[in-house]
C-alpha cells in the first residue's frame, strides 16, 4: 500500500495537525460533508492538556464545546469554527489552538459564557477576527441558527453532515459588524467565570 492510498481525507485538510495532537474529541461528525472537497467537525476541541503523568491519558485541563468547523481538501486554513467558551479569556487559547490555520477572511464565533447578554463584539487577534457573542441557557447550533436566520425545520430534514453544510455556508456569508474591542478590553468587561459544576445534581 503506498502513502497515498494510507492517507484519509482528513490529513489533506486544516484539521490534520488538531488530529495528530488529539484536539478532536467527542465528535457527531467528523468526516467529509456532502459538499465537494469539504470536511466537516462537530465536537469538542481541547485547548489545554494536562501534564501526562506516566502513561495515563488525562482529560483536557480546557476545551471548547460544542464545536464546529470546516476544512477544505488542500487548503491550509479553517474558514468557519464556532464553539462554547466559559470564559471570554480562552479566545487567547481557541486562537493559540488553532494557530496557523487562523485566516484573515475566515469567520470565527466564540459563544461565551460571561459576557453582557445584550452585547456582541468583533474582537482582532491574532491576524483574524473573531465573532463574540453572548450565551445563556441555549446552544451553539440554536444561537447559530438565529443569527443567520435560518428555519430550524429547513435543517431537520438534513442529516449532521448537511446541517453543518448549511451553517458553514450561512456563516461564510455573515458580514454584520459588531463593536469593535480589542482582547485587553474584552478581559476588562467580562463578568466572573461560572463554576459549570454548580446545580448539578451529586
Amino acid at each position: 500500500m503506498t502513502a497515498t492510498l494510507a492517507t484519509k481525507p482528513i490529513d489533506e485538510t486544516a484539521f490534520a495537525r488538531l488530529e495528530s495532537e488529539g484536539r478532536l474529541l467527542n465528535p457527531l461528525l467528523k468526516a467529509i460533508t456532502a459538499k465537494p472537497g469539504r470536511f466537516g467537525f462537530r465536537g469538542e476541541m481541547a485547548l489545554r492538556f494536562a501534564p501526562k503523568l506516566a502513561d495515563e491519558a488525562r482529560p483536557p485541563e480546557l476545551l471548547s464545546a460544542q464545536a464546529m468547523a470546516i476544512a477544505n481538501i488542500g487548503e491550509n486554513t479553517i474558514p468557519f469554527y464556532a464553539g462554547y467558551l466559559l470564559s471570554f479569556e480562552y479566545l487567547k487559547d481557541v486562537a493559540e489552538t488553532l494557530g496557523d490555520a487562523l485566516s484573515a477572511g475566515g469567520k470565527y464565533f466564540l459563544f461565551c459564557n460571561n459576557i453582557d447578554l445584550s452585547k456582541k463584539y468583533q474582537v482582532p487577534y491574532k491576524g483574524a477576527m473573531f465573532y463574540v457573542l453572548p450565551i445563556d441557557e441555549s446552544t451553539v447550533y440554536n444561537e447559530l441558527l438565529d443569527l443567520f436566520y435560518l428555519e430550524k425545520n429547513d435543517l431537520k430534514k438534513k442529516d449532521t453532515a448537511g446541517k453543518l453544510d448549511a451553517i458553514a455556508d450561512a456563516a461564510l456569508k455573515f458580514d454584520v459588524t459588531f463593536d469593535n474591542i480589542s482582547y485587553e478590553e474584552g478581559l476588562q468587561l467580562m463578568g466572573p467565570v461560572r463554576n459549570p459544576n454548580e446545580n448539578r445534581p451529586v
